[in-house]
């Protein structure tokens, strides 16, 4: 469910301490149109329009501090051998942003060129060919970007102990032929398919050190990945393989405000138990020529006020307080 439509939500009175841009799934490829494995139509071209228009009104705009890229700048039905000019002419966009963007990997990603030449192309701030990492734009906000594939069949080599460890999992988890297939798997459980990844041992033992980190700073903190972290936000078949682990850690801190992906194109908003906010962001690759979804998002010392393009809803986003979260 959404907090808000567009032009329902009201930017508040006070000033936010930041500004920043949001878009998730451009998955741009120089083909005609086509559809979803459920039929909804697809704008591979017109897509990087979106990204235009997303970069050129944040420039407008004047106070967007930095961006974040959801994952997925390109599509896996893009030709392998325009794989690597897609990417960049997608980048290419990115870079007309009077500030920073940050990246993360989305499963399309993988599927056009690997993690190693991945982590290079998208300026990640890591080491060696790791792709997951925080940053903090001001004392009060940290953000955490994850990598929702650390664990998957996906982006690695054929003989990695990763790439086993993944498709055993698959296979114990997802009898179909096709791992890209839920069918016959109820509820949560759609989401052991191929396309969809979790977050590895030692990321969820990074993850846990930072959130302490912040936790003792009081910072707010946001939380970033390509793949939807909560069933109420987002369809069972696009969820991370393992996000009860991750929020598992996230509710040993309460420190997490709000959980940010993309991947399920619809989009979608919730509030969980613990106060947190999992906003899945609308996809740029499903706007009609002449449409768009992207926004900014303003941070508050205690909200975050989403502001969407047409094709992305307003959100307001309110935080408990920590006694309120404790009870």
């Amino acid at each position: 469910m959404m907090a808000a439509t567009n032009g329902l939500v009201h930017a508040s009175t006070a000033k936010p301490l930041f500004t920043f841009g949001v878009i998730a799934d451009v998955q741009y490829a120089d083909i005609p149109d086509g559809r979803s494995f459920l039929g909804v139509p697809r704008y591979y071209r017109h897509s990087i329009s979106v990204l235009q228009r997303a970069v050129n009104t944040w420039n407008k705009q004047g106070n967007i501090k930095f961006s974040i890229n959801f994952g997925d700048i390109v599509d896996g039905f893009c030709p392998k051998d325009k794989s690597l000019w897609a990417v960049q002419k997608v980048l290419d966009e990115f870079d007309k942003f009077d500030g920073p963007t940050y990246h993360m990997f989305g499963n399309h990603c993988l599927y056009n060129l690997p993690r190693s030449k991945l982590v290079s192309l998208l300026k990640m701030p890591t080491s060696l060919d790791r792709a997951y990492y925080d940053f903090s734009p001001c004392p009060e906000y940290r953000f955490v970007v994850l990598d929702a594939y650390d664990f998957s069949v996906l982006g690695w080599p054929r003989d990695h102990p990763v790439t086993a460890a993944a498709r055993k999992l698959l296979d114990e988890k997802n009898p179909n032929t096709d791992k890209n297939s839920p069918e016959g798997l109820v509820g949560v459980d759609r989401r052991f398919v191929m396309f969809n990844g979790a977050v590895g041992k030692e990321q969820l033992s990074w993850l846990s050190d930072v959130l302490r980190n912040a936790a003792e700073l009081r910072q707010n903190v946001i939380l970033c990945s390509h793949l939807p972290m909560y069933p109420g936000a987002a369809s069972p078949v696009g969820l991370m393989w393992n996000h009860d682990e991750v929020m598992a850690i996230v509710r040993q801190y309460n420190c997490v405000k709000a959980c940010f992906a993309g991947h399920d194109h619809k989009g979608g908003h919730c509030v969980d138990s613990h106060g947190v906010h999992h906003r899945t962001l609308e996809a740029a690759l499903e706007c009609p020529p002449g449409t768009s979804a992207f926004g900014h998002i303003e941070a508050y010392p205690d909200k975050l006020l989403l502001v969407g393009s047409d094709g992305m809803a307003d959100t307001e986003m309110c935080f408990q307080s920590l006694e309120r979260a404790l009870l």
